[in-house]
C-alpha cells in the first residue's frame, strides 16, 4: 500500500525531469582528426578527418542555396611558419536538397575528409583554426570554431595525428590553458561511444537515375520543337522514305538515325561522366562564375532567338560531317546524325545547359543516364514521323507559328538568364537584384511576351499572321492560352513588388530578406513597425534577415538583447528571445507557418517585446566595451553571433534553433521550458497565453 502513496510523488519526479530535459545544451555531434603530410620541398597537405553522428550533417565547401549557408573554413594563424597555398577539397558523401527558402543547397553525411594544402616557411609551431555548423532536419547548432596545431621540427617528419572527439558538450577550455604543445582543444565533459556501422547510414537524396533519363526524354521532346530541330524533321523523314525502296526499308534507316542520336548524346554523357568525379558538375554548375557564364550564354541565346542574329557552330564541322553522310551503311547514317546535332546547336544548347544542372543533383553516372534520356526524347519523333508518314502533311502547314515558338523560348531564356546572375548575386551579396527587382523584370518579361503572342508587338523576322475567310488576321486558339498565361503568370507575381509571399514560385525568387519594400496589414502603405525597428542597435546590418511576418505585418522586432530588456521593463511586456539563425531553414518555416498566423501575430503586436537574437551572425562586431572571454565557446567574443551563442548556452543552457525563451524585464522565465520547433501554430498560441498570464501573476 505504501508503493502506490508514493506514486504520485515519482510522477511528479518524472514529470519535472521531463521539462528540465527539453532545453539542454545539445552536443556537438562530430568527432575531428588531422594530420599533416609532406608532399614535397615546402609542400605539406593538413588533413582533416570529420565523422558525423548519424541524422546529422555538414555544409559543403561550396554549399550552394541563396548564399547565406555556413561553409566550413580553415585558416592559418601562424603566417610566418605557414601559409595555406591553394584549393581546399573535400571529400565525402554529397547529398543535394532544395528548399523553399533557400532554393537548392548541398551538405555532407557519416565521414568527410578535408584537404589544406600549406606551404610551410620554417620549422616551428603551426597552428590555426577550423570554423563549421551542423545541422539535422529540425535545427542547427550555432557555429564552431576550434584551433588546431602542430609542431614541425623537422622537414622530412611527418607529425602524428591529433584528435577531438566533439561528442561531448562543446564547452572548450582555451588554448593558452592547454598543456600539450600540439593538442586539439580541451573538451570539459565525459566522452560518448559514437560506434555507428556504416551500413546504418542514410540513403542520400541524389536525383534518381529513372528521374534524369525521364528528364532528359522531356527536354529533348521540347528541343524538337524549336526552329533549328522542327525545320529538320520533317525534311529528314521524307528522305529517308524517298530514297528506300519500300516503306520498311525507310522505317529501318529511320530506326538507324534515331539509334545514332541516341548514341551520339550518351558518348556525351559518358564524357561527362569521366570528368564527374567527386560531383564536379555540381561544384560547376553552383559556382558564382559558373552562374555568371550561364547568365551571358542564356542573354546571346534569348537575343538570337528574337532576332538579333542567328548563331551556329563553325560551319567546318557541319559540312565534314555532312560530307561522310550517307545512307549506304550505319556509319554513313551516323554521320547524318551528327550533322543534325551540330547544325541544331544554337536550339538544344539551352536544354543541354538546364540538364546539366538536373544532372548535378544526380549521382556521378548522372550525365550518362540523363544524356541517354536527352537523345532518346530528340530521336523518338523521327522514328514516328517514318512509322506514320501521313503526319508529315500536318508539319507542312506549319505557317508562321514556328517563329513564335522560337521568339517564345527567347523571352523564356532571358527570365532564366537573370535567375542564373540571381544565383551569382546572392552568393557573392552584390545586391544587384534584390527581390523586387527580380520580380519586377520577370513581370516584365511576361507582360511582353503576352503582347507578342496577342500580336501586338512584331519582330523583323515574324511572317504575317494566318487569316480567316475574309482576309482578316486571327490568333489561333494555341496562341491565345498562352498569351492568357503569360498574362496570368505576370498578374501572379506582381503582388510579390510589395512583399506577397509567392509561395508557389519560392525556388526561384529571391529570399524576403532582400526585399526593401512590404506593405504592412493594416497600414497605408507604410510600415510603421519595421520603420521604428529600423532604429534599433544592428538594425543597419540585420534587417536584411528580417521575417517576412516582420515586413509584411509591420511587427517591431530588436536585435540587441539588453535594450530588448529595457524595452521590456519600459512598455511592461513579455520578453520573447527568438534564438535563430541567418541559415536556420526551420525558423524561416516558423516564421512562415507560426509567426504569420494571424492570432500570432495579435499577440506579437499587442502583448510582446520580440528580439531575434541571430547565432550565427558573425559579420556583426560587437563594441570593445561588451566583448568578453566565453568559456562556452573557448575563445573571446566579439561578434554579434557569438555574443548571441553564448548567451543561449550559459544563460538558457540551449544551443540550438529555433529556440524561443520567455523572461520579463528582469530576466525571470516565465515558462519552466522553453519552445523549440513546432510548426503547429495553436500549440504556439497556447503557449503565448500561458506565459501572458504568468506575466501577469509576477507583475500584477
Amino acid at each position: 500500500m505504501n508503493r502506490f502513496k508514493k506514486l504520485p510523488l515519482i510522477l511528479a519526479l518524472l514529470f519535472l525531469g521531463s521539462t528540465f530535459v527539453q532545453a539542454q545544451i545539445e552536443a556537438d555531434p562530430t568527432t575531428w582528426s588531422y594530420d599533416i603530410k609532406k608532399v614535397e620541398g615546402d609542400n605539406y597537405l593538413i588533413r582533416f578527418h570529420l565523422k558525423i553522428k548519424e541524422g546529422w550533417h555538414i555544409y559543403s565547401l561550396s554549399p550552394g542555396g541563396d548564399g547565406s549557408l555556413i561553409a566550413p573554413s580553415f585558416a592559418i594563424k601562424s603566417p610566418k611558419t605557414a601559409t595555406i597555398k591553394g584549393k581546399i577539397k573535400e571529400q565525402g558523401k554529397v547529398t543535394t536538397k532544395t528548399e523553399e527558402f533557400i532554393g537548392t543547397y548541398r551538405y555532407l553525411t557519416d565521414k568527410v575528409e578535408y584537404t589544406v594544402p600549406v606551404i610551410v616557411k620554417e620549422n616551428g609551431k603551426v597552428a590555426g583554426t577550423y570554423r563549421y555548423q551542423v545541422c539535422d532536419e529540425s535545427h542547427c547548432l550555432p557555429p564552431f570554431t576550434k584551433q588546431f596545431s602542430f609542431n614541425i621540427t623537422d622537414a622530412q617528419a611527418n607529425a602524428g595525428i591529433n584528435s577531438i572527439d566533439s561528442t561531448t558538450t562543446a564547452m572548450a577550455v582555451p588554448a593558452d590553458t592547454q598543456t600539450k604543445e600540439a593538442a586539439a582543444p580541451v573538451v570539459a565533459a565525459a566522452k560518448v561511444n559514437n560506434n555507428q556501422a556504416s551500413g546504418n547510414d542514410k540513403p542520400k537524396e541524389h536525383r534518381s537515375n529513372l528521374m534524369l533519363i525521364i528528364e532528359g526524354i522531356l527536354g529533348g521532346l521540347f528541343s524538337i520543337i524549336t526552329p533549328c530541330v522542327f525545320a529538320m524533321l520533317p525534311m529528314t523523314v521524307s528522305f529517308f522514305l524517298k530514297r528506300s525502296k519500300d516503306k520498311k526499308s525507310g522505317i529501318k534507316v529511320a530506326l538507324q538515325y534515331s539509334f545514332a542520336i541516341i548514341i551520339i548524346f550518351a558518348l556525351l554523357g559518358g564524357l561527362l561522366t569521366l570528368v564527374n568525379n567527386k560531383n564536379i558538375l555540381y561544384e560547376f554548375s553552383t559556382h558564382w562564375i559558373t552562374n555568371i557564364v550561364f547568365f551571358v550564354m542564356f542573354l546571346i541565346f534569348s537575343f538570337s532567338f528574337l532576332g538579333a542574329f542567328e548563331l551556329s557552330l563553325p560551319s567546318k564541322w557541319s559540312t565534314l560531317s555532312d560530307s561522310k553522310a550517307n545512307m549506304n551503311s550505319f556509319s554513313g547514317i551516323f554521320f547524318m546524325a551528327l550533322t543534325l546535332a551540330i547544325v541544331s546547336f544554337s536550339c538544344t544548347a539551352p536544354f543541354l545547359g538546364g540538364l546539366i544542372s538536373e544532372i548535378s543533383k544526380g549521382a556521378r553516372v548522372g550525365p550518362l543516364f540523363g544524356f541517354l534520356g536527352y537523345g532518346i526524347g530528340l530521336a523518338l519523333p523521327f522514328t514516328l514521323f517514318a512509322i506514320f508518314p501521313q503526319l508529315l502533311n500536318a508539319l507542312n502547314k506549319q505557317g508562321g507559328w514556328l517563329n513564335a515558338v522560337k521568339v517564345t523560348f527567347g523571352f523564356i531564356e532571358l527570365a532564366l538568364a537573370f535567375k542564373f546572375l540571381s544565383n551569382a548575386d546572392l552568393q557573392k551579396g552584390w545586391r544587384l537584384l534584390d527581390r523586387e527587382i527580380f520580380i519586377a523584370i520577370w513581370v516584365v518579361i511576361a507582360i511582353v511576351l503576352a503582347l507578342y503572342l496577342l500580336g501586338k508587338i512584331r519582330f523583323s523576322h515574324d511572317s504575317e499572321m494566318p487569316k480567316n475567310d475574309w482576309g482578316l488576321p486571327y490568333l489561333t486558339v494555341t496562341r491565345t492560352m498562352f498569351a492568357l498565361a503569360s498574362m496570368i503568370f505576370a498578374i501572379y507575381l506582381l503582388p510579390g513588388m510589395w512583399g506577397a509571399p509567392l509561395n508557389g514560385m519560392g525556388a526561384f525568387v529571391p529570399p524576403m530578406g532582400t526585399q526593401d519594400f512590404v506593405i504592412g496589414s493594416g497600414s497605408s502603405g507604410t510600415n510603421e513597425g519595421n520603420s521604428k525597428g529600423n532604429t534599433h542597435h544592428y538594425a543597419d546590418k540585420m534587417k536584411i534577415y528580417e521575417p517576412e511576418a516582420v515586413k509584411k505585418f509591420g511587427l517591431e522586432t530588436y536585435f540587441d538583447y539588453k535594450e530588448a530588456l529595457a524595452a521590456s521593463k519600459k512598455e511592461k511586456k513579455p520578453l520573447m528571445l527568438d534564438f535563430t539563425g541567418i541559415t536556420c531553414v526551420n525558423c524561416r518555416k516558423m516564421e512562415t507557418q507560426v509567426w504569420s498566423n494571424a492570432e500570432v501575430l495579435k499577440r506579437f503586436k499587442e502583448d510582446f517585446i520580440i528580439v531575434s537574437l541571430y547565432c550565427d551572425a558573425i559579420q556583426v562586431d560587437i563594441p570593445v566595451s561588451e566583448q568578453f572571454e566565453s568559456q562556452f565557446l573557448g575563445t573571446k567574443v566579439t561578434t554579434l553571433g557569438q555574443f548571441n551563442s553564448d548567451l543561449q548556452a550559459s544563460k538558457y543552457n540551449s544551443n540550438t534553433q529555433p529556440y524561443y525563451f520567455f523572461v520579463d524585464g528582469n530576466e525571470k522565465l516565465l515558462a519552466d521550458n522553453g519552445y523549440s520547433y513546432d510548426p503547429d501554430a495553436s500549440k504556439f498560441i497556447k503557449h503565448l497565453d500561458a506565459v501572458k498570464a504568468k506575466y501577469k501573476e509576477l507583475n500584477p
